[in-house]
């Protein structure tokens, strides 16, 4: 491996990248993830694995539910990785999108498995109980759609590309806006996102509020590599009480997914390895694709620079990337 190469950061998605069968997969052949599965469930107080299996698709939605679900497979992907590289592949950074932060946490040793599944069930709880509004993906500049999005009462809620940007607000203002961009930018329709809320905006606030006792109160360990805030675009501190406010602003503050891609490229990442969720129309694991795979390429385009992009997302998927990298 070249020295880039050998720069590994581990990634996580966030909410959207949930289906039902997630983790079918998994437990079925890796006692390992049938084991974190199971301590889930006694942790949860519900039967997470049926919940992941069966459906039905609008419970698992639930941001109450989509937020354990996800955390517990992309970790479940992660144990099993480890254990089929002899956890011989060691990244030098780790970021995760929104809810995937605490994924990337972990994975740092800053959280154990139990706190971070109890922060993202508070977290989903205070999220869906008292949140509001509706989110649309824009194809455009945070410049283009900012300063319209204000004038109608919305946010923005991630900046994830240069030209693909999220806005949250309340349904009413967020048709207005449409109907104002669409003016502006007619070629450029935005994309209504299946969410409970406007997630990473003022809508958001009351939630964090709710959430900050039990953030407060969780054990947090500094990070034995370096870890992305979504919140600063940059490197967390090592400070667990510094990473613990940057967490909280995270909840009603955009989710800056292009600074942390930046700063990994500046970095020198050569190789990324994504774990959990999945994304695509077919009902099996094997038939999902990575959910941020998509981004890194963009970020990319017209650049110089490139990254090895390795799916560890299913069965299939992590014997590939532990085969590969492993060697």
């Amino acid at each position: 491996m070249s020295s880039q190469d050998s720069q590994i950061m581990f990634v996580f998605p966030g909410q959207g990248s949930q289906y039902v069968g997630m983790g079918s997969d998994l437990i079925q052949d890796f006692p390992t993830a049938r084991r974190l599965y199971e301590q889930a469930n006694d942790i949860l107080g519900y039967d997470l694995i049926k919940l992941c299996q069966e459906g039905p698709e609008e419970d698992l939605r639930l941001t109450r539910h989509t937020q354990p679900a996800l955390l517990t497979h992309s970790l479940a992907c992660l144990a099993v990785f480890r254990e089929l590289t002899e956890d011989r592949v060691q990244p030098t950074l780790a970021a995760g999108h929104s809810l995937g932060e605490y994924c990337a946490l972990v994975a740092a040793g800053a959280l154990d498995f139990e706190t971070a599944l109890r922060l993202v069930q508070k977290r989903g709880e205070c999220m869906g109980t008292y949140g509001d509004g509706e989110m649309l993906a824009f194809p455009l500049t945070v410049d283009h759609i900012g300063e319209l999005a204000e004038k109608h009462f919305c946010a923005i809620a991630a900046c994830n590309l240069p030209d693909q940007t999220v806005v949250g607000g309340r349904s009413e203002d967020l048709d207005r806006l449409t109907e104002a961009a669409g003016a502006q930018f007619p070629r450029k329709r935005p994309t209504r996102l299946k969410t409970e809320g406007a997630f990473h905006t003022f809508y958001m606030i009351t939630a964090a509020l709710h959430f900050r006792p039990v953030l407060d109160a969780a054990a947090m360990a500094a990070p034995t590599i370096r870890v992305l805030s979504n919140y600063s675009g940059t490197h967390h501190e090592s400070d667990p009480a510094t990473i613990k406010t940057r967490l909280f602003f995270q909840l009603f503050h955009p989710v800056n997914w292009i600074g942390n891609l930046q700063t990994a490229f500046a970095d020198g990442i050569g190789t990324i390895v994504e774990f959990g969720g999945g994304l695509g129309s077919g009902p099996n694991p094997a038939d999902k694709r990575p959910n941020l795979e998509g981004m890194v390429k963009k970020a990319l385009r017209g650049t110089d620079y490139s990254v090895q992009h390795h799916a560890a997302i299913n069965s299939q998927t992590l014997r590939e990337a532990a085969e590969t990298l492993k060697s």
